[in-house]
């Protein structure tokens, strides 16, 4: 069966390994299957946490520069800017009238969100405090845009408008496709039968951590790059968690529990080779200083292919934009006939008879 796949990304500039492993594979997998693919530049979910945007045209240009070298073909795929697609904006507006207030609380990630302001704001010590006040939540509430309690109805539009059969995400997100499917089925049963009800698949990717144990991120500067030379990997390798029982070479280490592994059973596929480092590991027979040096190296000719384009496009930010502009318009075709069918089943037609 040929899906309808949409993805997105907020434009945060160059990628790290982790995204790679964990959403840019699975596009060009999706994307080489025959399916009608649909990857857009998130620049209006971006501002829902961050307002400055001084950089984000440039962190989109380089953002689409890694896609591109990670194998995304803007042939076989549309490739476009949200906010140059205004039937986004327009539908989420018409989706925002068919969820009160108390439903877009219940989405775990404003849920979550509203955790960690009270736990901030929480200021008698390092203790964890686990019950708060009404007065303490509202105050928490009130430090959160109304962007940000509203975007999942953005993202359920996204998905609408481009009658999408299949939703690639991460478990954090399956809420939001839950509340996506609501409101298409609210919909079409006020109004008539518009909107196809989309399906989810669980992205499965290895675990990919920093340098320092943390989620990978740049804002914590432990990120590995593509990009990195062979001594700049090693050197982000090194820093690396271990499985901290083994602290000399003849005892035993448990692979579960070291993050140089995880990038051994991510980019080390060759004959199973990472089988064989798990066992060696667990039987004492390899130094954890070995274990990283052969991770640098697997990581560096995993994307020799990708560095190579990466250079290619290095200086052709104009032609990142060409991609984008044309792909901005053929989304824009596809959002068109839908929000005029979404119109069309709500009356709203003042032409004249």
């Amino acid at each position: 069966m040929v899906e309808r796949i949409l993805s997105g990304m907020r434009p945060t500039g160059r990628l790290h390994i982790g995204h790679v492993v964990g959403a840019l594979d699975n596009w060009v997998k999706m994307q080489n299957g025959g399916n009608k693919t649909f990857y857009f530049v998130a620049d209006w979910h971006a501002i829902t946490t961050q307002t400055d945007t001084k950089d984000i045209r440039e962190d989109t240009i380089e953002m689409v520069k890694d896609w591109l070298a990670a194998g995304v073909d803007p042939k076989k795929s549309v490739l476009f800017i949200q906010s140059k697609v205004p039937q986004h904006a327009e539908l989420s507006l018409i989706l925002e009238r068919l969820v009160n207030l108390g439903r877009a609380e219940r989405v775990p990630t404003f849920k979550g969100y509203v955790a960690t302001i009270l736990q901030k704001n929480y200021e008698e010590g390092e203790e964890e405090k686990l019950e708060f006040d009404i007065a303490e939540i509202a105050m928490a509430k009130g430090q959160i845009s109304l962007g940000f309690l509203a975007y999942p109805i953005l993202q359920a539009a996204d998905i609408l408008l481009y009658n999408t059969t299949l939703v690639p995400v991460g478990g954090d997100q399956i809420p939001h496709i839950e509340l996506t499917k609501e409101l298409a089925r609210r919909f079409n049963n006020l109004y008539g039968e518009v909107f196809t009800i989309p399906n989810y698949s669980l992205t499965q990717s290895p675990r990919i951590l920093g340098t320092d144990g943390r989620k990978m991120s740049k804002s914590f500067g432990n990120v590995i790059l593509p990009t990195d030379d062979l001594e700049t990997i090693m050197a982000g390798v090194k820093k690396m968690k271990i499985d901290l029982t083994r602290q000399s070479l003849i005892i035993p280490g448990d692979p579960e529990k070291c993050t140089v592994y995880d990038l051994h059973f991510a980019f080390n596929l060759k004959n199973d080779e990472y089988l064989n480092i798990s066992q060696k590991c667990r039987t004492a027979n390899m130094g954890c200083g070995d274990c990283k040096k052969m991770a640098s190296k697997a990581l560096a000719e995993r994307f020799e292919e990708y560095k190579d384009k990466r250079t290619f496009y290095e200086n052709k930010d104009n032609e990142i934009l060409d991609i984008l502009e044309e792909g901005s318009v053929k989304a824009r075709e596809v959002a068109a006939v839908t929000l005029s069918k979404v119109k069309s089943h709500m009356l709203f037609d003042y032409t004249k008879k």
